[in-house]
């Protein structure tokens, strides 16, 4: 009998994105091949303690952890890296990425004596999907679902994010980047600049944010400095976008569940209705008013195109194993259509629109979760091929 893999599920964290992480979680513990996989799972909290397996229940169920030893990442007990800066004394560091100190963040992440084969990181957000955790495991040689540290980081930085997809010939909306900097120091010239270069109604962002935290819709420049505002709160990138709209109606939002390394596949394409004007944090989360419609209704043509854009998408990029790519159409007469954004790390629910698409395309939820661990040991082997010197 084949052993199991050992798999970690890591959720919780310090984002805005926290109570969505633990909801994702909830659903993968429960659905997750127990055939198959040897699961442990790993909470952080909102202040950034790492909790074992018991703890780390609590924390689903919503109960404060356990008193005691909580170790954050850069916790100078957790790495020789963290004890040489926090102490600034000489440490013995490991010199290939797989050997000592990535043994100890092995055993640091599981409160059993095996170590994990594989993490499943579903820390939505900053700090989880930027790229940060992705480093950590990098660093400790520890296979891991979905995108490496670059990928992460361009997915989840919206400025930098446009720049590849019109580096890759892909449609993009018209925007400008502003520094918070800016805005605070010459605020009418950074709405002087945007007014010259964009027309009403603008989305303001914050660059490096998900599940649409910060966003406002500003329909003219009373509205607008109030929304650059909200924005400047959660990043010192501000990203302001020309809203695509018909003269009668919202534009439409078009989704898509991309699959796997470096032949990756697209789902059918689906569609999100908003329950408000827009599809913000609460119409996703809080209210009921949204509608997902899968597949959406499209001529083939339209949906070819765009799950060949998602794709285009994913590899501009670099991304791995799973991203929900999104699009916006104009909803009338030319119906043109514009990539949004790709999501490294989406939601994962079963009633999440990932893992919905997928199960229209064919795969189950539990076949999906199986799938993107494969995939993490088929980057990982990847990755081993590497030499880091010249010995």
């Amino acid at each position: 009998m084949a052993k199991k893999l050992r798999v970690g599920i890591l959720f919780g964290g310090r984002s805005g994105e926290h109570e969505v992480s633990l909801l994702s979680a909830a659903s993968i513990l429960k659905a997750i091949d127990r055939n198959k996989f040897d699961v442990v799972p790993i909470g952080i909290t909102k202040e950034g303690r790492w909790l074992g397996a018991a703890d780390a229940h609590g924390l689903l169920e919503g109960n404060q952890a356990a008193t005691g030893r909580n170790l954050r990442a850069g916790d100078p007990d957790l790495a020789p890296g963290a004890k040489l800066l926090h102490e600034g004394m000489p440490t013995l560091m490991a010199p290939q990425p797989a050997s000592a100190s990535g043994g100890e963040l092995k055993r640091r992440l599981s409160d059993k004596a095996a170590a994990i084969d594989v993490v499943f990181p579903v820390l939505h957000g900053t700090f989880g999907e930027d790229g940060t955790i992705q480093g950590l495991f990098e660093l400790a040689g520890i296979a891991y679902v979905g995108s490496g540290v670059l990928g992460s980081s361009a997915g989840m930085d919206k400025d930098v994010m446009k720049r590849l997809f019109a580096q890759a010939g892909l449609p993009i909306t018209k925007h400008v980047t502003v520094l918070r900097s800016q805005w605070e120091g010459s605020p009418r010239k950074a709405i002087a600049q945007i007014e010259a270069a964009l027309k009403y109604p603008l989305f303001v962002k914050p660059a490096n944010l998900g599940s649409s935290v910060g966003i406002s819709k500003a329909h003219d420049r009373k509205e607008l400095a109030p929304a650059l505002n909200e924005a400047a709160k959660y990043d010192r990138k501000l990203v302001v976008e020309q809203g695509v709209s018909g003269k009668k109606s919202p534009a439409r939002e078009l989704e898509v569940a991309v699959l796997g390394n470096d032949d990756p596949k697209a789902s059918v394409v689906g569609e999100i209705i908003p329950g408000k004007e827009f599809y913000d944090y609460e119409a996703k989360y809080l209210s009921e008013g949204s509608v997902p419609v899968i597949p959406a209704k499209l001529t083939s043509a339209e949906a070819k195109k765009i799950r060949e854009m998602a794709i285009a998408a994913f590899r501009a990029c670099d991304l791995a194993g799973l991203a929900r790519v999104d699009f916006l159409m104009e909803p009338d007469g030319k119906r043109r259509i514009y990539i949004n954004e790709v999501n490294t790390l989406p939601g994962f629910t079963q009633i999440s629109m990932y893992p919905k698409l997928w199960e229209a395309t064919g795969i189950s939820y539990r076949d999906l979760i199986s799938r993107l661990i494969e995939l993490a040991q088929e980057r990982h082997k990847e990755k081993e091929r590497n030499r880091y010197s010249r010995e």
